[in-house]
């Protein structure tokens, strides 16, 4: 650990920036510098396409005026930084470092129509959901589909090993341990396809959303349609009519899907903790490793416990986020600037999540006999199927009658069950079919 992470105030940049590093690609200063550089050299190189009369004939080369972007380094995301210092303005910074790149292309006649009738927030709302995007689909989702393939693996892995299910904590209906894990892998991949239906909004209207500066300058031009194809170009859906800001609606969508999508694996981090607790799972160990600073013997869960602390951060965050950001007064104020800035955090915590999860499941070991054992101690479980093949043949008060049986407060066991089956008032077909069920095959589909 460097210097820089020692120093960190932020744990996401400290001490697990190791497992956040991939983040600073889209939501550092220096991302969001490069992006908004990005989204100005893509709007100039679109006027040129119309084209503005002013620009039909511009000589320059667009590939080495998106290598303006495409090479951006830190340094020069510092020269953007030193520039605001003069302007105290973040954007107009931007538009006057690319001016400063065109005047040493040879290109100053056309540097006017960079940040051509644009307010700083059709750049801000159009560079920031680019960044959520770009981070979601190479950085976000892939790590979420390593949790989703383990848990699906253990799903098929371990679908035909019966399990007592807990209900209010108490012994219920068998069920397999697979199943279970496919129940969390099910959810997931729904919350997924939800997600995937969303998209992500940008606004790109001018200084109060109608373009005006635009139709002032070009009333001939459809500058509707342009402010869709652009916006489109860039992956992205141009939320209109808007205000001066996009109103983050869909945003907010976004926000509460990924935040559904943490709720259940916390519901997971808890289940599989819980089960590591009752010895149906143990975990794999290093010979160096210490659980306990005091307690030599133990082996604490603790990837589940990181996850879940973790998801817990992002989940509060992602919640005053969607709640925050469509709320501006009028035409806009400046309270969603310093908010989304923070974007970038919860993405943080639930990749630390993720790796914790992926750690954690990468260490379970299956202990059946534990899970044996705790059918054996629950024969009890099995008056369900006889109660219910007993109504199914007309025996009277089954439900009752087995209830009687079975809270007596004596122990139940497979000759507790024997007795009674042999004492019931029905065929041997029907007897030797009671007899088939056991808590290990009482399993459902």
């Amino acid at each position: 650990m460097d210097n820089f992470s020692l120093l960190a105030i932020s744990p996401v940049d400290g001490r697990y920036s190791g497992k956040t590093s991939p983040l600073k690609d889209y939501f550092s200063e220096y991302a969001l510098i490069k992006y908004r550089v990005r989204v100005e050299i893509e709007y100039f190189i679109a006027l040129c396409n119309i084209p503005l009369p002013q620009l039909k004939d511009f000589s320059g080369d667009y590939e080495k005026l998106r290598d303006i972007y495409r090479n951006m380094t830190p340094e020069q995301a510092r020269e953007v930084k030193d520039i605001e210092k003069i302007t105290n303005h973040d954007v107009k910074a931007v538009e006057y470092f690319i001016k400063a790149r065109f005047k040493e292309m040879g290109l100053t006649g056309w540097s006017e129509f960079i940040h051509f009738g644009l307010t700083s927030q059709d750049i801000n709302n159009t560079a920031q959901p680019l960044m959520l995007k770009e981070a979601m689909e190479n950085v976000y989702c892939p790590a979420l589909k390593e949790v989703l393939d383990m848990i699906a693996g253990y799903a098929e892995q371990w679908k035909d090993i019966p399990m007592l299910a807990k209900t209010h904590g108490q012994p219920a209906s068998p069920t397999r341990l697979g199943k279970e894990f496919k129940v969390y892998q099910v959810r997931i991949e729904e919350q997924l396809r939800q997600l995937a239906k969303l998209s992500y909004p940008a606004k790109f209207g001018g200084a109060t959303g109608n373009m005006n500066a635009h139709k002032v300058a070009f009333p001939g031009i459809d500058w509707i349609s342009f402010g869709d194809k652009f916006v489109s170009s860039l992956g992205l859906h141009r939320s209109f009519p808007t205000t001066q800001i996009e109103h983050y609606d869909n945003l907010a969508a976004i926000f509460d899907c990924l935040r559904r999508i943490n709720t259940i694996l916390i519901d997971l981090s808890r289940d599989i903790w819980t089960y590591i607790s009752m010895e149906y799972f143990r975990q794999k160990v290093k010979k160096d490793e210490v659980g306990s600073s005091a307690m030599p013997h133990k082996v604490n869960p603790i990837d589940f416990e990181n996850a879940e602390g973790n998801l817990g951060m992002a989940n509060a965050i992602l919640t005053f986020l969607s709640m925050k950001l469509p709320i501006s007064r009028l035409q806009r104020d400046l309270t969603d600037s310093t908010v989304q800035r923070n974007i970038g955090v919860p993405m943080a915590h639930g990749l630390i999540s993720f790796a914790s999860l992926v750690k954690g499941l990468g260490k379970l070991i299956l202990n059946e006999d534990a899970l044996h054992a705790d059918l054996e101690k629950n024969w009890a479980v099995v008056a369900e199927p006889i109660q219910t093949i007993l109504r199914r043949e007309g025996y009277p008060n089954p439900y009752e009658t087995l209830k009687a049986l079975t809270r007596t407060g004596a122990g139940i066991d497979e000759k507790t069950i024997e007795t009674f089956i042999d004492g019931l008032d029905v065929s041997e077909s029907v007897k030797a079919e009671l007899r088939a069920v056991t808590p290990w095959n009482y399993t459902g589909f």
